[in-house]
C-alpha cells in the first residue's frame, strides 16, 4: 500500500509540473484560457491545482483497488481510462475558444500519461501476463473478454 501510495504522490506532482508546464507553453503562444464570455481566465496555478486534487483522487481509488481487488492494477486501467474520457466532455462543453478547448483537452491527456502507467504497475504486473491491455469486461460465464470468444 505504501508503494502505491509513494508513486502515486510522485506522479501527481510529475503530473502537476507536466500541465503547469504545458500551460504556460500554452499561454506564451497565444491560448488565453478563457472560459466565460465575462473574460475568466484559468491561471497556470489553477491548473496544477486543479490536475493535483484530480490526481489525489485517483491514488486514492488505487489505493482502495489495491485493497479490495484481486486484479487491481486491470480494474484501475479500466476505472482511470473511463475518468479520463469523462475528464475531457467539460473542457468540450465549456464556452471557450478552439485553442483553449484542445490545450485543456491535451492537458488532460496529459496528466492522464503521467498518473496512470506507474500506478497501475504500482499495483501488481501490468500488463497482464498476455502482454495486452484490454479495457472490455469479462465475460460472466466464460472470464473471457467478449472479443475472444469463437
Amino acid at each position: 500500500m505504501r508503494t502505491t501510495i509513494r508513486t502515486g504522490v510522485l506522479a501527481t506532482v510529475a503530473a502537476m509540473a507536466a500541465t503547469a508546464l504545458g500551460a504556460a507553453l500554452a499561454r506564451g503562444a497565444g491560448v488565453g484560457f478563457v472560459i466565460s464570455d465575462a473574460g475568466d481566465s484559468i491561471p497556470v496555478s489553477g491548473v496544477a491545482f486543479v490536475t493535483g486534487v484530480f490526481s489525489l483522487v485517483g491514488v486514492a481509488i488505487a489505493a482502495a483497488l489495491r485493497r479490495w481487488s484481486a486484479r487491481p492494477a486491470t480494474l484501475f486501467v479500466r476505472v482511470a481510462a473511463a475518468l479520463t474520457a469523462l475528464s475531457l466532455v467539460p473542457p468540450v462543453l465549456a464556452p471557450a475558444d478552439a485553442g483553449t478547448t484542445g490545450t485543456l483537452v491535451v492537458l488532460h491527456l496529459v496528466a492522464a500519461a503521467v498518473m496512470i502507467p506507474p500506478l497501475a504497475r504500482s499495483l501488481g504486473q501490468y500488463p497482464p501476463s498476455g502482454g495486452t491491455i484490454s479495457l472490455r469486461m469479462p465475460s460472466r460465464r466464460t472470464g473471457r473478454s467478449s472479443s475472444s470468444r469463437s
